[in-house]
């Protein structure tokens, strides 16, 4: 049965052999420079060509098979095109491998079994360094479940450009109504009696082209959609394409983008109800995150007429000189290292928001980002006033765009937290448009995350808020690491959390393992505050009420250690940075050390080391490293003198280096002889 589906299939894909660029493969004859990983089980061509599979029957004990294209360098914006199968169960993942770079980057992962072969496009960005293309297989463990590859096509432009000519569709999909759908229009074989147009791209009947008719409407409003593949990569620009639309009696025609959450955003409507020859639309496309297009026709009757939509494609060039270029709003981040960069408060109220430095030790948290950098805190000189009105304005941003922001912040000493922090949305003429939020009920002492997606019409600034009532029921507000991005929070939250090399465990261990060899002891996943007073972290450095990785004292004996190891490294000759934060505060605080284990090796390498009390604040690592063979770096934790020794690991991060912050640069291991001193 699979062989009649890949006979069929074979006969609709036919792409213009010079549109071809490196990377494709039909396997017809061999695999085009495709090899399996030998560390993994091996994907197989099938006898009489055509496809090449992985089959739960094959694995040898392995999870998953994965194939690595011949080095590629596309220097122009290019479009994948995968033509795949999985039978029974299992996952097909693209990987993106670049050069002298320790991770894969996930670009596509499918799970969707299916008894005929599926497409999938993926945006493949213009880069002036080499990579490979990776296709992860993992094939359920059931017998029968497979995994298969037909064909890749790698192909210049952008994934939802088409021009309906090729039989895949270039990956559109119609969302199927019974009674209305979008259909492929065109060709030779026709009823004479169609009022249906000749083909824009050819100018002739030969053509193709999608269409929508009313003829078998029968209710109200029915509505055909035609939805592009999702794109895999921000873009921006000029969407442009060609459209004729006949209206006897109605048809309403709009073009929307759907992000991952299901939002739609109508972006275009015709404004003349027919048209007697294609017309040409441009429309700009932003794309933070990713997004289809969705063409969709509803009509109102049997004779609502027909539209017909042909030659879409995309530049990076916005239509109209008019068209603002794409915002950065990172103009509104701030961390507050170096001053309040584009923040700044009302000259009424006076300096109610400080920006102070806090000296690591056992009795005030530090900012949030180093832990021994700097933050802003409200109320911070005592005075004899009865209380404060504090309004910290951020940088104007504008307006039609939809923001998240993030934010952190800490609470100290408050017998009331009405109105202790809220954040506003003000326009041009500071006028408050909305409280977007406010805190209520809140732990002490905790660097908290808040994120908040708004939109408004017009340009707008952000405003933290801290009011101060009774000077008696007031304390301390914190706040740092202020972020601004474009799109959804929840969208980005998720985007944050794909990428490769990043752990913050929130949503497991990230496939580190404990390594048991001469362990006595084991890292816990942990939420909240650990169980020993005086000793641990209160909440985690992610959010400040997730995950993180931590030892318990009493379960170990002093000198007892505890041993976790990343997923397996892949080396480079480049320099890599280490990024992770570490919590080691109580009396009785032992070792905790990052440690290089290298394949094959039976000795480990120091990178970096902490001994004794630090800080009851969670504190940034920074550590630079080079290994150009396989490796895993190893936590590895040394139980105290004292119970009092729990210590913890978060938000554990590798990238390309070397490290461009100094970040841990404290060179002492111990505490500030001032306990209580803040820097101003």
């Amino acid at each position: 049965m699979l062989l009649l589906y890949v006979l069929a299939l074979l006969v609709f894909l036919t792409v213009r052999a010079q549109q071809l660029l490196p990377g494709s493969c039909s396997f017809e004859e061999d695999t085009c420079g495709y090899v399996s990983d030998p560390a993994y089980a091996i994907w197989t061509v099938n006898e009489e060509g055509r496809f090449i599979t992985v089959d739960s029957a094959f694995m040898d004990g392995k999870e998953k098979a994965v194939l690595a294209s011949p080095e590629l360098e596309l220097l122009d914006w290019s479009c994948l095109r995968l033509v795949y199968q999985i039978t029974g169960s299992g996952s097909l993942q693209l990987h993106l491998r670049p050069e002298n770079e320790n991770f894969d980057y996930p670009l596509w992962t499918s799970t969707q079994p299916s008894d005929s072969w599926l497409i999938a496009s993926v945006d493949l960005r213009n880069t002036s360094n080499s990579y490979k293309i990776l296709m992860e297989g993992r094939p359920g463990q059931e017998t029968g479940n497979s995994v298969a590859i037909f064909e890749i096509h790698i192909v210049p432009g952008y994934c939802i450009e088409c021009n309906f000519e090729e039989h895949h569709l270039c990956g559109y999909s119609n969302q199927w109504n019974p009674n209305v759908n979008w259909y492929v229009g065109g060709s030779v074989a026709r009823d004479p009696q169609s009022n249906l147009p000749d083909d824009h791209t050819m100018s002739n009947e030969r053509g193709h082209y999608m269409y929508v008719d009313s003829v078998y409407a029968k209710k109200f409003q029915e509505v055909a959609k035609l939805g592009s593949p999702m794109t895999t990569t921000p873009m921006a620009g000029c969407m442009s394409f060609y459209y004729q639309r006949d209206q006897e009696r109605g048809n309403i025609f709009s073009v929307f983008t759907k992000d991952q959450l299901g939002h739609y955003e109508e972006i275009w409507r015709p404004d003349v109800y027919a048209t007697s020859s294609w017309k040409l639309v441009q429309v700009d496309i932003k794309a933070p995150h990713p997004l289809e297009v969705v063409f969709e026709v509803a009509f109102n009757s049997p004779r609502g007429g027909y539209v017909a939509l042909d030659d879409i494609s995309f530049s990076p060039e916005f239509c109209s000189s008019e068209t603002e270029p794409t915002f950065d709003p990172s103009i509104a981040n701030c961390d507050f290292e170096e001053g309040f960069c584009r923040y700044y408060q009302e000259r009424a109220e006076g300096s109610v928001w400080n920006r102070v430095t806090v000296k690591p030790n056992a009795y005030r948290i530090g900012d949030h980002t180093t832990g021994s950098g700097s933050f802003l805190l409200a109320n911070t000189r005592f005075t004899s006033r009865p209380g404060y009105v504090g309004r910290l304005h951020g940088p104007f941003l504008p307006g039609n765009h939809k923001y998240c922001l993030r934010f952190y912040y800490a609470l100290h000493g408050f017998r009331k937290i009405d109105n202790a922090l809220a954040v506003y949305v003000y326009d041009e003429n500071n006028v408050a448009q909305e409280k977007v939020w406010t805190v209520y009920e809140s732990s002490r002492d905790i660097w908290t995350e808040v994120d908040i997606t708004f939109q408004k019409p017009m340009p707008t600034k952000v405003v933290f808020v801290s009011i101060c009532k009774n000077f008696w029921d007031c304390g301390l507000v914190a706040l740092d690491d202020i972020t601004v991005s474009l799109g959804d929070c929840r969208v980005s939250a998720g985007l944050m959390q794909s990428l490769p090399g990043r752990c913050d465990f929130e949503t497991g261990d990230c496939g580190y393992t404990q390594d048991k060899e001469g362990d006595m002891g084991d890292w816990m996943r942990m939420r909240g505050q650990t169980p020993t007073s005086y000793t641990g972290p209160k909440g985690d450095h992610t959010t400040g009420v997730g995950y993180f990785m931590y030892i318990e004292a009493s379960h170990m004996l002093p000198g007892h250690s505890a041993r976790l190891r990343t997923m397996e490294l892949r080396g480079s000759a480049e320099p890599q940075c280490l990024i992770f934060h570490y919590h080691m505060y109580g009396s009785g605080t032992g070792l905790l050390s990052a440690l290089l284990h290298r394949e094959g090796h039976d000795h480990d390498s120091l990178l970096w080391r902490r001994r004794g009390e630090q800080s009851i604040s969670w504190m940034k690592a920074m550590v630079d490293y080079t290994c150009e063979d396989r490796h895993q770096i190893v936590f590895e934790a040394i139980r105290g003198p004292s119970i009092r020794s729990d210590i913890a690991i978060d938000d554990i991060m590798f990238k390309k280096g070397p490290c461009t912050d100094p970040g841990d640069s404290i060179p002492y291991s111990g505490f500030s002889e001032n306990f209580n001193e803040i820097e101003y």
